[in-house]
């Protein structure tokens, strides 16, 4: 089996500083990350996967094992994390994107103000994502852990994601310490919307295939 390995970031770890931190991403990436990368290999190491591919793997989870699950999201959610993430970002949301966006939540405050509340209501360690739903709608939804939409174990809440923002106290404890609304808030300033519209079109890809 060709075994998954941690991808390079796109910028340096201090280069969204202020708002996320030099020693956060350092240890998020480096160790937190890598750790997700180490541990999946070696759970796939036990089923018969000779060369498994995470985005489907993931949405036939329930057949593999708590270890797959929990690392396999921790490899995918955590990938998706970085890749919309960039210290010179696009700030605005435009398009068929934007349009969703506005159709569905009223604009791009009001999504904001909905993934913020989502984000705090999440008790514990998780996700806040928006993602594409089966029927090519957008929506906002919470997971525990590192589970996300694609995954079968869900019951609801399901298709494929194209922003997902950390809530896990890993991501933003050093700097914001017990404030999730704050680092919430300062999560905006560094997200790439660019990067989300090109997820959002393979998204769409997908639910017409």
């Amino acid at each position: 089996m060709k075994p998954f390995t941690l991808p390079q970031l796109a910028y340096a770890y201090d280069a969204l500083s202020p708002f996320i931190d030099k020693e956060t991403m350092t240890i998020h990436h480096q160790r937190h990350h890598q750790a997700y990368i180490d541990n999946l290999n070696t759970a796939l190491e036990q089923t018969a996967e000779t060369n498994p591919d995470l985005d489907s793997l993931l949405q036939r989870v329930s057949e593999y094992s708590p270890a797959v699950r929990n690392n396999g999201g921790g490899h995918y959610n955590h990938s998706l994390f970085w890749e919309i993430l960039s210290p010179q970002p696009k700030l605005q949301p435009e398009g068929k994107l934007n349009d969703a966006i506005i159709s569905t939540f009223g604009g791009l405050e009001e999504l904001k103000a909905e993934m913020k509340k989502t984000g705090l209501a999440q008790f514990g360690s998780g996700w806040v994502w928006l993602y594409v739903k089966f029927n090519g709608s957008v929506a906002v939804s919470s997971t525990p852990n590192q589970d996300n939409p694609m995954m079968d174990i869900l019951s609801m809440n399901r298709g494929f994601p194209i922003l997902g923002i950390d809530v896990w106290e890993h991501a933003y404890y050093l700097n914001y310490q017990n404030k999730r609304a704050d680092y919430l808030d300062a999560f905006w300033s560094v997200l790439d919307w660019s990067s989300v519209e090109k997820k959002y079109e393979e998204a769409l890809a997908k639910v017409r295939s």
